[in-house]
Protein backbone atom coordinates (compact mmCIF):
# COMPACT_ATOMS: atom_id res chain seq x y z
CA UNK A 1 0.00 0.00 0.00
CA UNK A 2 0.97 3.57 -0.53
CA UNK A 3 2.24 5.18 2.76
CA UNK A 4 2.38 8.89 2.85
CA UNK A 5 4.33 11.66 4.82
CA UNK A 6 7.61 10.53 3.64
CA UNK A 7 11.15 12.39 3.93
CA UNK A 8 11.39 14.39 0.18
CA UNK A 9 14.64 12.58 -0.24
CA UNK A 10 12.69 9.15 0.58
CA UNK A 11 13.18 6.68 -2.63
CA UNK A 12 11.70 3.73 -1.33
CA UNK A 13 9.46 1.98 -4.28
CA UNK A 14 5.48 1.34 -3.45
CA UNK A 15 2.83 0.08 -5.36
CA UNK A 16 -0.21 2.82 -6.17
CA UNK A 17 -3.38 1.42 -6.00
CA UNK A 18 -3.84 2.24 -9.58
CA UNK A 19 -0.98 0.30 -10.66
CA UNK A 20 -1.70 -2.78 -8.53
CA UNK A 21 -4.09 -4.78 -10.80
CA UNK A 22 -2.28 -4.18 -14.23
CA UNK A 23 1.01 -5.90 -12.00
CA UNK A 24 -1.04 -8.74 -10.79
CA UNK A 25 -1.88 -9.82 -14.03
CA UNK A 26 1.97 -10.32 -14.39
CA UNK A 27 2.02 -13.42 -12.23
CA UNK A 28 1.83 -16.63 -12.70
CA UNK A 29 -0.65 -17.72 -9.58
CA UNK A 30 -1.06 -21.14 -7.91
CA UNK A 31 -4.72 -21.72 -9.50
CA UNK A 32 -3.07 -21.00 -12.72
CA UNK A 33 -0.65 -23.84 -12.26
CA UNK A 34 -3.09 -26.23 -10.99
CA UNK A 35 -5.65 -25.30 -14.10
CA UNK A 36 -2.82 -26.25 -16.07
CA UNK A 37 -2.11 -23.38 -18.31
CA UNK A 38 1.37 -23.93 -18.21
CA UNK A 39 2.82 -25.97 -21.26
CA UNK A 40 7.02 -25.73 -20.76
CA UNK A 41 9.64 -24.06 -19.31
CA UNK A 42 9.22 -21.05 -22.05
CA UNK A 43 6.20 -20.64 -19.86
CA UNK A 44 8.00 -19.72 -16.47
CA UNK A 45 10.61 -17.49 -18.52
CA UNK A 46 11.17 -14.08 -16.95
CA UNK A 47 7.94 -14.56 -14.89
CA UNK A 48 7.36 -14.12 -11.35
CA UNK A 49 5.01 -17.33 -10.00
CA UNK A 50 3.07 -15.90 -6.46
CA UNK A 51 2.96 -19.14 -4.58
CA UNK A 52 4.16 -21.39 -1.77
CA UNK A 53 7.57 -22.93 -2.41
CA UNK A 54 6.65 -26.44 -2.09
CA UNK A 55 3.67 -26.21 -3.91
CA UNK A 56 5.12 -24.35 -7.04
CA UNK A 57 8.82 -26.51 -7.35
CA UNK A 58 6.47 -29.48 -8.67
CA UNK A 59 5.32 -27.23 -11.84
CA UNK A 60 8.99 -26.52 -12.49
CA UNK A 61 11.32 -28.87 -15.02
CA UNK A 62 14.57 -30.79 -13.35
CA UNK A 63 17.76 -29.15 -14.25
CA UNK A 64 16.50 -26.37 -16.17
CA UNK A 65 18.80 -23.41 -13.73
CA UNK A 66 22.14 -22.47 -14.62
CA UNK A 67 22.50 -20.56 -11.74
CA UNK A 68 20.25 -20.80 -8.51
CA UNK A 69 20.91 -17.78 -6.04
CA UNK A 70 18.84 -18.39 -2.23
CA UNK A 71 17.70 -15.64 0.71
CA UNK A 72 15.68 -18.24 2.38
CA UNK A 73 14.58 -17.13 6.16
CA UNK A 74 17.31 -17.23 8.71
CA UNK A 75 16.66 -18.46 11.71
CA UNK A 76 15.89 -15.13 13.46
CA UNK A 77 11.67 -14.02 14.20
CA UNK A 78 10.90 -12.04 11.51
CA UNK A 79 7.49 -10.68 9.98
CA UNK A 80 7.80 -10.60 6.43
CA UNK A 81 4.69 -8.36 5.58
CA UNK A 82 2.32 -10.11 8.08
CA UNK A 83 4.04 -13.86 7.71
CA UNK A 84 6.31 -14.62 10.78
CA UNK A 85 9.00 -16.94 9.87
CA UNK A 86 9.83 -18.08 14.29
CA UNK A 87 13.37 -18.62 15.44
CA UNK A 88 13.96 -22.26 16.25
CA UNK A 89 16.53 -25.07 17.58
CA UNK A 90 19.65 -25.62 15.56
CA UNK A 91 17.99 -29.00 14.62
CA UNK A 92 14.84 -28.17 13.97
CA UNK A 93 16.15 -25.48 11.21
CA UNK A 94 18.35 -28.08 10.13
CA UNK A 95 15.02 -30.15 9.35
CA UNK A 96 13.06 -26.83 7.81
CA UNK A 97 16.20 -26.91 5.12
CA UNK A 98 16.15 -30.77 4.01
CA UNK A 99 12.40 -29.94 3.65
CA UNK A 100 12.76 -27.86 0.50
CA UNK A 101 16.90 -27.25 -0.39
CA UNK A 102 17.29 -31.15 -2.05
CA UNK A 103 14.43 -30.50 -4.23
CA UNK A 104 15.73 -27.01 -5.14
CA UNK A 105 19.21 -29.02 -6.13
CA UNK A 106 16.97 -30.77 -8.35
CA UNK A 107 16.36 -28.11 -10.85
CA UNK A 108 20.31 -27.15 -10.99
CA UNK A 109 22.00 -27.75 -14.36
CA UNK A 110 24.47 -30.63 -14.54
CA UNK A 111 27.01 -28.05 -14.60
CA UNK A 112 25.07 -25.17 -12.72
CA UNK A 113 25.79 -23.22 -9.60
CA UNK A 114 24.31 -22.25 -6.41
CA UNK A 115 24.81 -19.24 -3.93
CA UNK A 116 22.95 -19.36 -0.31
CA UNK A 117 22.49 -17.09 2.08
CA UNK A 118 23.29 -16.58 5.93
CA UNK A 119 24.30 -15.32 8.53
CA UNK A 120 26.66 -16.41 11.65
CA UNK A 121 24.10 -17.88 13.36
CA UNK A 122 22.79 -20.04 10.60
CA UNK A 123 25.25 -20.28 8.44
CA UNK A 124 26.26 -23.86 9.85
CA UNK A 125 23.16 -25.38 9.38
CA UNK A 126 23.18 -23.72 5.88
CA UNK A 127 26.71 -25.70 5.24
CA UNK A 128 25.09 -28.99 6.42
CA UNK A 129 22.29 -28.98 3.65
CA UNK A 130 24.78 -27.47 1.24
CA UNK A 131 27.26 -30.54 1.51
CA UNK A 132 24.75 -33.30 1.34
CA UNK A 133 23.68 -31.86 -2.13
CA UNK A 134 26.53 -30.46 -3.62
CA UNK A 135 30.25 -29.68 -3.55
CA UNK A 136 31.43 -26.26 -1.82
CA UNK A 137 33.92 -24.24 -3.31
CA UNK A 138 33.81 -21.64 -1.04
CA UNK A 139 32.19 -19.02 1.73
CA UNK A 140 32.13 -15.31 0.75
CA UNK A 141 31.30 -13.48 3.67
CA UNK A 142 30.15 -9.49 3.28
CA UNK A 143 30.15 -6.40 5.20
CA UNK A 144 27.17 -5.00 6.01
CA UNK A 145 27.76 -1.76 7.13
CA UNK A 146 23.90 -1.29 8.44
CA UNK A 147 23.01 -2.84 11.69
CA UNK A 148 22.06 -2.15 15.50
CA UNK A 149 25.24 -1.83 18.03
CA UNK A 150 25.43 -4.54 20.88
CA UNK A 151 26.48 -3.90 24.53
CA UNK A 152 27.12 -6.56 25.62
CA UNK A 153 28.41 -8.40 22.32
CA UNK A 154 29.96 -7.63 19.31
CA UNK A 155 27.93 -5.64 16.76
CA UNK A 156 26.61 -8.45 13.91
CA UNK A 157 27.55 -6.77 10.84
CA UNK A 158 28.33 -9.28 8.54
CA UNK A 159 26.96 -11.74 6.50
CA UNK A 160 27.68 -15.23 4.74
CA UNK A 161 27.06 -16.44 0.55
CA UNK A 162 27.77 -20.20 0.46
CA UNK A 163 28.97 -20.91 -3.23
CA UNK A 164 28.69 -24.66 -4.07
CA UNK A 165 28.29 -26.47 -7.58
CA UNK A 166 26.68 -29.75 -8.70
CA UNK A 167 30.20 -30.70 -10.89
CA UNK A 168 33.56 -29.61 -9.62
CA UNK A 169 35.19 -30.61 -12.66
CA UNK A 170 32.75 -28.62 -15.01
CA UNK A 171 30.85 -25.23 -13.41
CA UNK A 172 31.16 -21.47 -15.09
CA UNK A 173 33.37 -18.54 -13.47
CA UNK A 174 34.39 -15.63 -15.19
CA UNK A 175 36.39 -13.98 -13.08
CA UNK A 176 37.19 -11.02 -15.65
CA UNK A 177 33.86 -9.86 -15.05
CA UNK A 178 33.96 -9.09 -11.22
CA UNK A 179 37.00 -7.42 -10.52
CA UNK A 180 36.57 -4.43 -8.58
CA UNK A 181 38.12 -1.04 -8.37
CA UNK A 182 39.78 0.69 -5.45
CA UNK A 183 41.75 3.59 -4.40
CA UNK A 184 45.61 3.46 -4.13
CA UNK A 185 46.40 5.02 -0.75
CA UNK A 186 49.82 4.34 -1.26
CA UNK A 187 51.21 4.67 -4.97
CA UNK A 188 54.21 2.72 -5.70
CA UNK A 189 56.06 3.49 -8.81
CA UNK A 190 59.19 1.85 -10.88
CA UNK A 191 60.98 3.58 -13.12
CA UNK A 192 58.65 6.53 -12.45
CA UNK A 193 55.74 5.01 -14.17
CA UNK A 194 52.73 3.27 -11.75
CA UNK A 195 53.00 -0.55 -10.72
CA UNK A 196 49.73 -2.28 -11.09
CA UNK A 197 47.86 1.22 -11.00
CA UNK A 198 46.42 4.29 -13.06
CA UNK A 199 46.75 7.81 -12.53
CA UNK A 200 43.13 9.51 -13.48
CA UNK A 201 41.75 12.89 -12.98
CA UNK A 202 39.36 11.13 -10.32
CA UNK A 203 42.94 9.77 -8.63
CA UNK A 204 44.67 6.93 -8.28
CA UNK A 205 43.60 3.38 -8.33
CA UNK A 206 43.77 -0.64 -9.04
CA UNK A 207 41.68 -2.94 -11.23
CA UNK A 208 41.79 -6.26 -8.64
CA UNK A 209 40.95 -9.69 -8.39
CA UNK A 210 37.96 -10.31 -6.31
CA UNK A 211 38.36 -12.43 -2.76
CA UNK A 212 35.72 -13.78 -1.21
CA UNK A 213 35.52 -10.93 1.69
CA UNK A 214 33.37 -8.43 0.37
CA UNK A 215 33.49 -4.73 1.67
CA UNK A 216 32.22 -2.78 -1.13
CA UNK A 217 28.42 -3.46 -0.60
CA UNK A 218 25.47 -1.34 0.87
CA UNK A 219 22.59 -2.64 1.94
CA UNK A 220 19.18 -0.68 -0.06
CA UNK A 221 18.66 2.31 2.20
CA UNK A 222 15.51 4.82 1.93
CA UNK A 223 17.32 6.80 -0.34
CA UNK A 224 18.54 4.27 -2.89
CA UNK A 225 15.67 3.66 -5.59
CA UNK A 226 16.15 -0.07 -5.47
CA UNK A 227 15.03 0.46 -1.75
CA UNK A 228 11.62 -1.41 -0.78
CA UNK A 229 10.06 -2.41 2.56
CA UNK A 230 10.94 -5.69 2.32
CA UNK A 231 13.19 -6.51 5.33
CA UNK A 232 15.80 -8.37 4.73
CA UNK A 233 16.40 -7.04 1.09
CA UNK A 234 19.58 -7.95 -0.94
CA UNK A 235 21.12 -5.49 -3.19
CA UNK A 236 21.50 -5.49 -6.60
CA UNK A 237 25.51 -5.05 -6.95
CA UNK A 238 25.80 -8.26 -4.27
CA UNK A 239 23.61 -10.17 -6.83
CA UNK A 240 25.54 -8.99 -9.92
CA UNK A 241 28.82 -9.87 -8.71
CA UNK A 242 27.23 -13.66 -8.41
CA UNK A 243 25.45 -13.75 -11.55
CA UNK A 244 28.20 -11.73 -13.72
CA UNK A 245 30.77 -14.69 -11.93
CA UNK A 246 28.85 -17.70 -12.62
CA UNK A 247 26.06 -17.33 -15.19
CA UNK A 248 26.80 -16.48 -19.48
CA UNK A 249 24.37 -13.91 -20.97
CA UNK A 250 21.09 -15.93 -21.60
CA UNK A 251 21.16 -18.05 -19.10
CA UNK A 252 18.26 -18.86 -16.42
CA UNK A 253 18.76 -17.55 -12.67
CA UNK A 254 16.18 -18.81 -10.50
CA UNK A 255 15.87 -17.66 -7.13
CA UNK A 256 12.99 -19.92 -5.13
CA UNK A 257 12.63 -16.96 -2.23
CA UNK A 258 12.56 -13.81 -4.54
CA UNK A 259 11.47 -11.39 -2.02
CA UNK A 260 10.71 -7.43 -3.49
CA UNK A 261 12.61 -9.30 -6.57
CA UNK A 262 16.43 -7.96 -6.58
CA UNK A 263 17.73 -11.53 -8.51
CA UNK A 264 14.81 -11.01 -11.33
CA UNK A 265 16.02 -7.46 -12.03
CA UNK A 266 19.40 -8.11 -11.53
CA UNK A 267 19.06 -10.57 -13.77
CA UNK A 268 17.59 -8.58 -16.21
CA UNK A 269 19.82 -6.33 -16.01
CA UNK A 270 22.35 -8.14 -17.09
CA UNK A 271 21.13 -9.86 -19.95
CA UNK A 272 19.98 -13.05 -18.52
CA UNK A 273 16.66 -14.71 -17.52
CA UNK A 274 15.10 -15.42 -14.42
CA UNK A 275 12.13 -17.43 -12.80
CA UNK A 276 11.24 -16.41 -9.16
CA UNK A 277 9.12 -18.03 -6.68
CA UNK A 278 7.42 -16.02 -3.92
CA UNK A 279 4.55 -16.64 -1.93
CA UNK A 280 3.78 -13.20 -0.48
CA UNK A 281 1.91 -11.08 -3.46
CA UNK A 282 2.92 -7.41 -2.36
CA UNK A 283 6.54 -8.69 -3.05
CA UNK A 284 5.77 -10.14 -5.70
CA UNK A 285 4.12 -6.81 -7.19
CA UNK A 286 7.40 -4.89 -5.94
CA UNK A 287 9.22 -7.34 -8.37
CA UNK A 288 7.20 -6.99 -10.56
CA UNK A 289 7.24 -3.08 -10.25
CA UNK A 290 10.93 -2.97 -10.84
CA UNK A 291 11.01 -5.45 -13.44
CA UNK A 292 9.13 -3.03 -15.31
CA UNK A 293 11.73 0.11 -14.16
CA UNK A 294 14.49 -1.93 -15.29
CA UNK A 295 13.12 -2.37 -18.79
CA UNK A 296 14.22 1.41 -19.49
CA UNK A 297 17.36 1.91 -16.98
CA UNK A 298 19.84 -0.81 -16.52
CA UNK A 299 21.73 0.87 -13.73
CA UNK A 300 23.51 -0.51 -10.55
CA UNK A 301 24.46 1.33 -7.78
CA UNK A 302 28.15 0.58 -7.64
CA UNK A 303 28.77 -0.84 -11.29
CA UNK A 304 29.94 1.09 -13.97
CA UNK A 305 32.07 0.62 -16.46
CA UNK A 306 32.42 -2.76 -16.49
CA UNK A 307 33.60 -3.04 -12.54
CA UNK A 308 32.77 -2.95 -9.06
CA UNK A 309 33.33 0.40 -7.24
CA UNK A 310 34.37 0.67 -3.56
CA UNK A 311 31.46 1.87 -1.30
CA UNK A 312 30.46 5.20 -1.23
CA UNK A 313 32.89 5.88 -4.50
CA UNK A 314 29.78 8.07 -6.32
CA UNK A 315 29.15 5.00 -8.75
Amino acid sequence: MEVHNTAPRNRTLKIKENEREELKKKLITLSSLEQGEQASLSFFMNRTINANLMQALPFLPDSFADLIIIDPPYNLTKNFNGSTFNARSDELYDEYLSEWFPLVCKKLKPNGSLYICGDWKCTSSLQRAVEKELTVLNRITWQREKGRGAKSNWKNSMEDIWFAVKNKDDYYFDVESVKLKRKVIAPYKVNGKPKDWEQTEDGNYRITYPSNFWDDISVPFWSMPENTDHPTQKSEKLYAKLILASSKPGDIIFDPFLGSGTASVTARKLGRNYIGIEMNEEYCLLAEKRLMLAENDKSIQGYSDGVFWERNSGK
